[in-house]
């Protein structure tokens, strides 16, 4: 195998092949000055954040602790913010799971701020564009329709070209415009900085490790901080 093919078929496995690298950033759950400018101490009760997607969520191969909502729960405590982070998230979930598991998890939690974390698995399996896409907007009507006065943040994700380029690029688009249409906060790619980069990737090429899941933590706070 010649190492143009060996290339590829390691970023079909991993999936997260093509992103920029951020080095050696990491999260800081301290509030910075910036952080302060935009956010008002809290005033009300205690707020929601759900974060719904897959294994990456879940934070597969790391301790609970690390995952990156759990970061983001302690940047938000250190800020003072009233907001609980609950992490709905289930290793191997698609799009289609979510959409069956998403009216049992309403019922259960109520959502002040959704964050929505889905179609990595969709496209390293080579769902059609059109099924994931359905998926995702029914997950976001539901969630909209039992929480009308929800914020919605969408996580972006990104595919290699290895089931052609055309499926890579009419994957991409799914988020911008689904965050377009339903008014959604974009996180444009979730691994930005993290996917490729073996160093801060499991052994299996596809989990982060702690330290990958500050940079991806960074990733959302960028956009979260707005939202909150």
């Amino acid at each position: 195998m010649n190492r143009i093919a060996f290339f590829f078929m390691v970023a079909f496995i991993t999936f997260l092949a093509g992103c920029g690298n951020n080095g050696n950033k990491t999260f800081n759950t301290k509030p910075t000055a910036t952080d302060t400018a935009k956010i008002t101490p809290p005033t009300t009760a205690t707020k929601t954040i759900l974060f719904f997607g897959n294994s990456l969520t879940a934070g597969y191969g790391v301790d609970p602790s690390q995952a990156f909502p759990a970061l983001i729960q302690q940047k938000i405590d250190s800020m003072g913010l009233p907001y609980k982070v609950i992490n709905g998230g289930v290793s191997g979930e698609t799009s289609a799971g979510g959409n069956q598991r998403i009216d049992f998890v309403l019922k259960q939690q109520h959502v002040d701020v959704f964050v929505l974390e889905l179609g990595a698995n969709d496209g390293l399996r080579g769902i059609p564009i059109t099924e994931t896409r359905k998926n995702l907007q029914s997950i976001v009507d539901k969630v909209k329709a039992k929480y009308p006065a929800v914020k919605l943040v969408l996580a972006g994700m990104q595919i290699p070209p290895n089931m052609g380029q055309p499926y890579a690029t009419d994957f991409k688009k799914i988020y911008p415009e689904l965050a377009k249409k339903n008014n959604m906060t974009l996180v444009p790619f979730l691994l930005e900085g993290v996917g490729g980069e073996a160093r801060l990737n499991q052994q299996d090429g596809i989990h982060p490790t702690a330290e990958g899941h500050q940079i991806v933590a960074e990733n959302v706070w960028e956009e979260l901080k707005g939202v909150l």
